[in-house]
């Protein structure tokens, strides 16, 4: 375990992790007075976190790590209002029932990221619907709302932008939601000791809306902390792809694919994303650097990153299969592969479709245009001719095109279900026979 200390400052400045920190001058003297708590929020949004909460999953394990004690607030109340921070326009509101249900999965994710059983530094994940679901409103704005300057508020970067874009502006539904957050850490402070707030540098003007609140109600001293936004070199969002957003759940994106989106970082990125995104020392992602400047070929960090980050999310039976279908794809041997790894692919790995056994096209050329491996039936006809059509590890020539129903017969499919297709080197559609 890391020794307690504000040394942990220190790394995470050298990882530029770091972009503000209210009470900078005393925090380090209070992390080294002994273990601390300090918490995170996550709004369920969906169902499912993607991969921009990492930065912040990881920050409450790299403090606990350090001796401190993480709590994780999954915003069972705050879900149902929507935070404004820097959206274009208003949320679209959940029903009670949909955001409670977010809740349980949400809470779930962010366990695995930190540990219940480490005596006092054992974590918390916590619903802030706990302490306003028997809130009534009255209170609310005697008890809580006095102690906020409606001047102070709409001079926050991200209420302020909002004011001033043309069109809906913002609603009092979610202006009010920097004065549930700061209620938030008002209470942890009272029922948790909790001292220290981390979030987004979008979440500042409702970190610090909480430290003032809880100063006023309490008398407490707290702190807060923002990471940066991470974005990517190209000015390209981070967390999408073509195929969408890059979700921490299995079952929304594979772990194949999960895998695949982070071999795929631009060189730019991946040393920055190493410090981001994994437990490595910094020292040595310094080395992996240098050792890639004077490699030939394809650096070696993108390979380090994606078997870390992917062992993280979705440990190390997510990361063989991940690993496993890469390179049977890579080699065309497909032995290897096993009903799930073809279901992974199913889900989003590959283009995909459901084959109607009853109503197959009368040719291969016809079948696969259809499914996109190429821009017209000559390019697959092309194809054929040079046997760079292979079903499931067989190549398949002319000979073949008018042979659906037998290429693809249920008895030659693997697991009795599963076609792969491959047109030349890279081109890949998976059919599957319902």
């Amino acid at each position: 375990m890391m020794a307690m200390t504000s040394a942990l400052l220190t790394e995470l400045q050298q990882r530029e992790l770091i972009f503000q920190i209210a009470g900078e001058d005393k925090l380090p003297q209070w992390l080294d007075g002994g273990s601390r708590s300090l918490y995170c929020g996550f709004d369920p949004t969906a169902d499912s976190l993607h991969i921009g909460s990492l930065v912040p999953l990881l920050m409450l394990r790299r403090f606990q790590l350090a001796g401190h004690r993480p709590i994780a607030l999954v915003g069972g109340a705050t879900g149902l209002i929507g935070d404004p921070s820097f959206k274009a326009q208003e949320r679209q509101l959940n029903t009670p029932d949909v955001v409670e249900s977010w809740v349980e999965k949400l809470t779930h994710q962010v366990s695995r990221f930190v540990d219940f059983d480490a005596g006092p530094q054992s974590a918390v994940v916590v619903d802030n619907l706990e302490w306003t679901r028997d809130l009534d409103v009255l209170s609310f704005l005697r008890d809580i709302g006095k102690h906020f300057s409606i001047n102070s508020m709409i001079q926050k970067e991200s209420v302020k932008q909002r004011i001033e874009r043309e069109g809906s502006g913002i609603s009092f539904t979610e202006f009010a939601y920097m004065i549930l957050q700061s209620y938030d850490f008002a209470e942890l402070y009272k029922r948790y000791d909790c001292g220290l707030q981390l979030g987004g540098s979008d979440q500042w003007g409702n970190i610090t809306g909480g430290i003032d609140l809880t100063r006023r109600l309490h008398g407490g001293q707290v702190y807060g902390l923002t990471m940066p936004l991470i974005t990517k070199s190209d000015g390209s969002k981070f967390g999408k792809t073509e195929s969408g957003t890059i979700w921490l759940d299995a079952a929304r994106t594979s772990p194949y694919s999960f895998y695949q989106f982070w071999l795929s970082v631009a060189d730019e990125d991946v040393y920055r994303f190493l410090r981001y995104f994994t437990f490595l020392p910094v020292a040595d992602i310094a080395e992996i650097e240098r050792s890639d400047a004077q490699r030939n070929g394809r650096p070696e960090a993108q390979r380090i990153l994606a078997e870390e980050v992917t062992r993280l999310v979705h440990g190390g039976e997510g990361l063989a299969a991940a690993q496993r279908i890469t390179e049977s794809l890579f080699s065309g041997e497909l032995g290897g592969l096993s009903a799930q790894d073809l279901e992974q692919l199913m889900l989003d790995g590959l283009p995909a479709s459901v084959l109607n056994d009853s109503n197959l096209p009368d040719t291969l050329t016809q079948l696969l245009t259809e499914a996109g491996l190429a821009a017209s039936g000559k390019q697959i006809k092309d194809a054929l001719q040079r046997e760079a059509v292979i079903v499931n590890g067989r190549a398949l020539g002319m000979a073949d095109n008018a042979a659906v129903s037998e290429v693809f017969a249920r008895e030659n499919a693997l697991f009795g279900r599963f076609h792969l297709v491959r047109v030349g080197k890279k081109k890949y559609h998976l059919f599957a026979q319902n």
